[in-house]
């Protein structure tokens, strides 16, 4: 170890690749750990995910330095730094986006529909069989939609994704596909949007 202080980044990387010596890629972290902390600082804005941060880049860095040519380190790692912390920030606004678009509709659910006085045994009697025989009944595109939403817990830009039809579309097949399950339950003298509710926490 005392010998790779010596040695330069790119000749520490060379050896590594050749001999896959673990001290080489502490060694090389070690020269750079407070430049990382403060690059993903930078981006997270919060000291702890920084610190998560850098010491998810040192574990990536014992597979990424064999398949990367790295001419420069310290302008790799920035590129690297930025990169997953750009990553770990899109996956945190995605998975608000989520949340909130999955508490607010189950806002509307909840409006008029509940009967919170059933007891279990009867509200276990209203559960799955109904539910998914008025799903089979929507158009492919609500079907689709109404499942991927309510049952997967996708959000609206994830199911646009998914299935090639713009946000927009989505937005509108989960609002008619609602309103045709409660039209198709109604029909049997059962609230549709308390029976959509119960078969989601099933």
């Amino acid at each position: 170890m005392n010998n790779y202080k010596q040695i330069s980044d790119n000749e520490l990387i060379i050896l590594y690749k050749e001999n896959f010596d673990k001290e080489i890629v502490g060694e090389l972290f070690n020269r750079y750990t407070q430049f990382v902390f403060l690059v993903s600082l930078k981006y997270l804005k919060n000291e702890d995910d920084a610190k998560d941060a850098a010491m998810q880049i040192f574990e990536k860095l014992f597979k990424d330095l064999l398949n990367h040519n790295v001419e420069n380190l310290k302008s790799w790692l920035y590129m690297v730094t930025r990169n997953h912390c750009l990553m770990n920030l899109r996956k945190q606004q995605s998975d608000l986006k989520k949340n909130q678009e999955y508490k607010k509709d189950n806002e509307n659910f909840m409006e008029n529909d509940f009967n919170l006085h059933l007891k279990e045994n009867e509200v276990k009697e209203f559960q799955a069989n109904t539910v998914q025989n008025a799903v089979n009944q929507l158009n492919k595109e609500q079907k689709k939609c109404v499942g991927l939403f309510y049952f997967e817990g996708k959000s609206y830009s994830e199911i646009a994704q998914l299935t090639s039809y713009s946000e927009k579309k989505v937005k509108s097949y989960i609002q008619n596909g609602k309103r045709n399950l409660k039209n198709i339950l109604t029909k049997e003298g059962i609230s549709a949007l308390f029976l959509i509710f119960i078969q989601l926490l099933s």
